[in-house]
């Protein structure tokens, strides 16, 4: 599994796309898709998402080895797939912020990883508000770019204590990088330092839901 694993990589990383179907295809006769995406194509994200750490991999790389796997899952996992049935509702938007790249890279690396969230794209507080209650979010992801932004994520977490909606927050972005324990203080439930994170965190997330909890 490993082997595949890095091969994936380089091919993520070369955007060959020839290449990674040729991958997918041998491991396709005997995996199912939720086990190529899970066995496969998270952990070369994941290894990508190190690189990046490390620095020998650009945030660009990232970004299109994201948008690249979301396009394999459109194809082996599609949207009226069962095996996407089953998850909470799920929104990801950045918070008036007019960076949008980190929550782009985000989303791409979830739906790559076989789950379905809505865009919000860029959102003020209220509207953010508003939409994920209209839509009966379970988990709502939000990226930040600046501190005075993250720490208007408090005023979301009260205003859903006041409706009384139990909605997960996940935050995300460069001032939860600087100072981790900032997520704390604006009362989210979880912050992602990376993609690869979120993933791990949302999969988590998810099981619990799976499992009552």
């Amino acid at each position: 599994m490993e082997n595949i694993v890095s091969l994936l990589e380089k091919a993520l990383l070369s955007l060959d796309k020839q290449r990674l179907n040729d991958l997918i295809s041998k491991v396709n006769v005997k995996e199912s898709s939720i086990d190529i995406i899970e066995k496969y194509l998270v952990p070369a994200l994941e290894k990508i998402g190190i690189g990046w750490q490390k620095g020998s991999v650009a945030l660009s790389q990232i970004y299109m080895s994201g948008r690249i796997c979301e396009e394999i899952v459109e194809k082996i996992l599609p949207a009226k797939s069962p095996d996407r049935k089953n998850q909470p509702t799920m929104a990801i938007a950045v918070l008036e912020d007019y960076h949008l790249l980190g929550k782009r890279i985000v989303y791409s690396v979830l739906r790559s990883s076989g789950f379905e969230l809505i865009d919000y794209g860029r959102k003020n507080v209220n509207d953010l508000i508003n939409h994920a209650i209209e839509d009966n979010v379970m988990i709502l992801l939000i990226s930040t770019l600046m501190l005075p932004s993250a720490l208007r994520i408090k005023e979301v977490r009260k205003k859903f204590n006041q409706l009384n909606k139990n909605i997960k927050i996940i935050v995300g972005g460069a001032p939860f990088i600087f100072d981790t324990e900032l997520w704390k203080e604006v009362d989210a439930d979880a912050m992602g330092i990376n993609a690869s994170e979120s993933v791990k965190l949302i999969s988590n997330i998810v099981g619990g839901y799976k499992n009552g909890k």
